[in-house]
């Protein structure tokens, strides 16, 4: 019993085997066979990378050159295999018609892959059947096999591997039943199965590779995308609470001013000491909404120079001489200018301009190892400009992960301020940062400005 019960189990997988075969058969070759599938021109980037020292002018036309050679092949097969054919008007006809079969199924492969394979499948069909009258009938000596696995090695490059096999069973299974029709030599058909089964599995390896290195490409990119976005995200987080501790720190000095006023005044009129409580219960709201957004947005502190204690109060442009100290210690040579009248700037631009030339400065440490760096504060009428250049590396730099990153910060700030910047590689093979930051009028008391080496 158990061993019919297996017999039975096997019987069945294998059935399900076989009508999965089939079905993956019917849905390949079958299933819109002359579907409109029209081959895309090459890249411009594949023309550039393939050949650069093509002129502009030709590359536009080099994007063409898959459709320029199957259309050469085409008309060599109608040509030659036309000359190939007897005399006579009748015949010739005749000929002229077969030649146009065989010589249209690789140019279809271009619009209608599958259906161009079932178009060469019938001409050598009819080529059997036409060298059935021969003495010596053979029906891989015409041309239309070698133009027929021509078409089938297209076909596969066009569409997937798996075609290979599926078309290679087609054919050789039409082979044997016109082996057995036109009463040709069966003896001829493993030799050239197995000879035609090596060529289209050395197209498919291709297809396949060709895919594994467009599915790559694909997923690097997307990690890419994924990076830069997290990044972004990250950057976006960071900057909300930095720029929190900046706004909570005048809504703490509102709140309490407003509550402290009243005191301050004689005989305070009922109307203002409400308006002060007011101010304050909004002020002590509007922290406490900020507080709940710091809680959703905190997160680690990326920054390469971030203060150990997290309740500190947020850098400024008064911190610069600190952490050029730092990175000295850390082994580059930099020096710092500043021109124009220093003024006292808002807090949120201070902490931005702070960034800017501390990742800026960062970079230089990481990506030009033993080159010299200058940090340029200019304050200018109506904003703060701020230029971070390095020379080229002296040694080789390490490989590091996060290449870029820091830049989509800077930019990300600069932006959030409504400045300008441009970040780049210089000539000398350094890298340069240049940001402007627009700043309203302020009023205060201006110090003398100069150098700081």
């Amino acid at each position: 019993m158990n061993e019919t019960t297996q017999t039975q189990g096997s019987l069945h997988s294998e059935a399900r085997i076989a009508h999965g075969v089939l079905h993956r058969l019917r849905q390949d070759l079958f299933v819109d066979a002359f579907a409109f599938r029209p081959l895309p021109p090459l890249e411009d980037a594949k023309i550039s990378r393939w050949v650069p020292w093509l002129p502009e002018r030709l590359r536009r036309w080099a994007r063409w050159l898959p459709h320029v050679t199957v259309g050469f092949f085409s008309a060599f097969v109608f040509l030659v295999d036309l000359a190939s054919s007897g005399p006579g008007p009748l015949h010739g006809m005749v000929a002229a018609g077969f030649s146009l079969l065989l010589a249209a199924p690789p140019m279809l492969t271009l619009f209608r892959p599958v259906g161009a394979y079932w178009l060469s499948l019938a001409a050598f069909v009819v080529g059997g059947f036409a060298e059935a009258d021969s003495p010596y009938a053979n029906l891989f000596a015409n041309g239309a096999f070698p133009t027929h696995v021509m078409v089938m090695v297209l076909v596969v490059l066009r569409t997937r591997p798996r075609l290979a096999m599926e078309m290679w069973l087609v054919t050789f299974a039409v082979a044997a039943v016109l082996t057995v029709l036109t009463g040709a030599d069966p003896g001829d058909v493993p030799p050239v199965a197995v000879f035609c089964g090596v060529i289209l599995i050395s197209a498919a390896a291709v297809r396949a590779w060709r895919e594994e290195r467009q599915q790559v490409v694909r997923t690097q990119t997307v990690t890419e995308a994924e990076r830069t976005r997290r990044t972004l995200l990250e950057e976006r987080a960071l900057i909300a609470r930095e720029l929190h501790d900046v706004v909570a720190h005048h809504m703490s000095v509102i709140a309490i001013q407003a509550e402290a006023a009243p005191y301050r005044v004689k005989d305070t009129p009922p109307e203002l000491a409400t308006s002060f409580a007011t101010i304050r219960e909004n002020a002590v709201a509007a922290l406490a909404e900020l507080r709940r957004i710091l809680g959703v947005v905190r997160s680690a502190d990326p920054d390469a120079f971030a203060e150990s204690d997290p309740e500190a109060p947020q850098p400024s442009l008064g911190n610069l001489d600190s952490l050029l100290d730092s990175v000295r210690g850390a082994g580059l040579v930099v020096e710092a200018v500043v021109t124009g009248s220093p003024r006292p700037l808002p807090q949120g631009v201070e902490l931005s301009a702070y960034r800017i030339v501390q990742e800026g400065l960062s970079n230089a440490l990481r990506h030009s190892p033993g080159a010299e760096a200058r940090v340029e504060i200019s304050y200018v009428l109506g904003g703060l400009g701020v230029r971070i250049v390095n020379g080229a590396p002296s040694r080789l730099a390490k490989p590091s992960p996060g290449a870029g990153h820091g830049v989509l910060g800077m930019r990300e700030r600069v932006q959030m301020l409504g400045g300008e910047m441009t970040a780049d590689h210089t000539e000398d093979g350094g890298f340069e940062v240049a940001a402007f930051i627009p700043v309203a009028n302020t009023a205060g008391q201006t110090k003398t400005g100069g150098n700081r080496s």
